[in-house]
């Protein structure tokens, strides 16, 4: 017959363990509740109770961290929950078992992330696993909580210091200070939000912690080329050494189009009889087939690689050095027409910008530009409206011509009289 004695703290610690067994001291206020003494000498508070047929055993805790008293009061609540039709050891069990955000993100990324393009697709794992992970891997997904998401997405925008660029690249170099990322808290929210929404799909939580995010304010970057930066953007790009990489550039411009998709082109993909480039959706940041009408001048830059590259490549611009593939990256070519063409403060993305303002100014609508650049939400073509203001006024003005005052003769009535 199992022992029953007033549990306390003298009785457990004057218990002697037995070599080779362990036993249990059960007490006489709480069914089921017990004391094990190990063959080792540990004592253990547990639990015994049986639920749908089966015979349970729980484990509170140790002795001493666990007092007598507050191992008693430990196992009244879990007598209660038997008695309401609980199993608190399932619920422990579950719980042991239940996805944490590590499990989330690894999911996440086998699932999701291939169906992006692989930049986009890079970054978010770069952002989830340098970032979320550290922060919240642990974690069971249904601990997170709006304001877990509010506190990490203001700690992302905070920045954190990164090595000075100027300074020599060894070890020594000083770091700069914080630098604010907004953006990247806004990219960080809209990452967590889709991933705690695919979270629901896969029932491992009921809400979006991160829907509805503070989305800070982004200044969108606005660069143009002017007329003569245009000019001596052309006149470096002529006289270039690298006429492969000038001709990246050149369609960039040209088209519009993102600099990844000019470079991963293929001779496949133009008809250079109606003048039509069809983008596939792997290269396309929407993801979709995107064709689009391009100019004459592009369909000479086609015909000139027809010329140069060997017959059977199927890339516009193959690399050097990789066989099969085609050039990796152009940013030292571009680093160098930066310089001889004094555009410092250009990126090759502003090309696009570019190419959109001068749209603007001949005439396009904003659908039409939208379309050309293979935009999939027309917010996105919004940024070029105050572009259109230009025609806009020089209507207001036509407007106010005519019903602005006309100068009248005023007569000088003295000199009038003189003269008569």
């Amino acid at each position: 017959m199992a022992n029953r004695l007033k549990l306390n703290e003298k009785l457990l610690r004057e218990a002697e363990p037995k070599p080779g067994v362990s036993y249990q001291i059960f007490d006489t206020e709480v069914i089921g509740f017990s004391a094990r003494v190990q063959s080792s000498g540990a004592r253990t508070f547990t639990i015994d109770y049986r639920f749908g047929g089966r015979q349970r055993r729980m484990t509170i805790g140790r002795w001493p961290d666990w007092s007598v008293t507050a191992a008693r009061a430990r196992a009244k609540e879990l007598r209660r929950a038997v008695d309401e039709g609980r199993d608190p050891l399932a619920l422990k069990e579950d719980l042991r078992e239940a996805p944490r955000v590590s499990d989330m993100i690894d999911r996440y990324i086998r699932e999701h992330l291939p169906k992006l393009a692989p930049a986009n697709a890079g970054d978010q794992v770069s952002m989830l696993q340098k970032m979320v992970k550290p922060a919240w891997g642990n974690r069971l997904v249904t601990d997170i909580t709006k304001s877990d998401v509010a506190k990490f997405l203001d700690f992302v925008a905070e920045g954190r210091p990164r090595p000075c660029k100027a300074r020599p690249n060894n070890r020594a170099r000083k770091l700069q200070g914080h630098k604010p990322t907004p953006v990247r808290a806004n990219r960080m929210g809209e990452v967590l939000r889709k991933m705690f929404t695919l979270a629901i799909e896969w029932e491992w939580c009921e809400a979006n912690p991160a829907q509805g995010f503070h989305r800070r304010i982004e200044q969108a970057r606005e660069r143009f080329l002017s007329p003569e930066e245009l000019t001596r953007l052309a006149a470096v790009l002529d006289s270039a050494e690298d006429q492969r990489a000038a001709s990246i550039i050149r369609m960039c411009m040209l088209t519009g189009a993102r600099v990844g998709e000019v470079r991963t082109a293929r001779f496949e993909q133009f008809n250079l009889d109606y003048a039509i480039w069809s983008k596939p959706a792997s290269i396309t940041k929407q993801r979709k087939i995107h064709r689009v009408p391009v100019s004459q001048d592009v369909v000479a830059i086609v015909r000139q690689r027809q010329l140069v590259v060997p017959r059977g490549n199927p890339w516009l611009f193959p690399s050097d050095t990789a066989i099969g593939k085609p050039v990796h990256d152009v940013r030292r070519f571009w680093g160098t027409v930066q310089r001889e063409a004094e555009l410092t403060d250009v990126r090759i993305h502003d090309l696009r910008h570019t190419f959109a303002s001068l749209l603007v100014s001949g005439g396009a609508s904003l659908e039409i530009i939208g379309r050309l650049l293979g935009h999939s939400q027309m917010q996105t073509t919004q940024r070029y409206a105050h572009l259109m203001e230009s025609p806009l006024r020089a209507g207001v003005d036509t407007v106010a011509s005519i019903f602005r005052p006309r100068p009248q003769l005023v007569h000088d009535a003295v000199n009038d009289q003189k003269s008569a």
